[in-house]
């Protein structure tokens, strides 16, 4: 089966669509609700089942739900923008209840840097491809040859004493009203750091500030080819189907 739903979780919005993961092409309108206030674990997963059945699928279509923390084995080690209380949840398990059908749980940075390599800027590549995602934070992923290595968290890499995003995520441009060259002097610290510890064959730069991208990626001297994202909004929906037709 290449039929497979994908749902995205973010602090402020949850979206979904049905996917052809054999092409990565939506077959249908993307559903889109925002997240209930305090992101609590109950209202979100009752948010997810109100766009699962909106989206009108067959039981037995594979579900992938990819959300903002670190995923050991289905259960939530970390938890950004949402409640605290999803640290340490077994929540692969408390979604497949609440849906009745089994589902695959993943990262979200993850499942847009899968998203990339299956459908996107990284398609073909073969070796090492790096995606960071800049924004409150730098979110990333690791995939070798088309295989993910899960919760990289790049953005916590130790660069000058403190988290490398403290320091080069757009926050902290935006916060600090950096301009893009004063921007890229720090994200070039960060990639040649980061291309130093894992020299990858392919950077991607995701995150809304990539649609800015000529703004700043010219001005990065790296050995490995650093390209925007080319997926956006439809990253973490494209990911987490593909994953769950694994």
């Amino acid at each position: 089966m290449t039929t497979a739903v994908g749902i995205d979780i973010g602090g402020t919005g949850i979206k979904g669509a049905v996917v052809d993961t054999a092409t990565g092409k939506l077959l249908s309108d993307r559903v889109k609700i925002s997240t209930p206030e305090g992101g609590e674990p109950d209202d979100i997963v009752q948010t997810v089942l109100e766009i699962v059945k909106k989206l009108h699928v067959d039981p037995s279509v594979p579900v992938g739900v990819c959300f903002p923390a670190i995923v050991i084995n289905g259960t939530t080690m970390s938890a950004a923008n949402v409640s605290h209380k999803w640290i340490g949840l077994e929540a692969e398990a408390l979604f497949e209840k609440a849906l009745g059908r089994d589902i695959h749980f993943v990262n979200d940075a993850d499942a847009a840097g899968i998203a990339e390599v299956r459908f996107g800027a990284a398609k073909g590549i073969d070796g090492l491809v790096i995606l960071t995602t800049l924004g409150t934070g730098i979110g990333s992923a690791l995939i070798y040859n088309g295989v993910l290595v899960p919760n990289s968290e790049l953005g916590h890499l130790e660069i000058d004493g403190k988290d490398a995003e403290k320091r080069a995520a757009y926050s902290a441009k935006e916060s600090g009203g950096l301009s893009f060259a004063r921007w890229a002097k720090r994200l070039q610290r960060y990639y040649s750091h980061v291309e130093l510890l894992f020299s990858p064959d392919l950077i991607i730069v995701g995150g809304g500030v990539s649609k800015n991208h000529d703004e700043f990626l010219p001005l990065l001297d790296l050995r490995a080819p650093i390209v925007p994202a080319e997926l956006r909004n439809n990253a973490g929906i494209l990911g987490a189907a593909a994953l769950a037709v694994r």
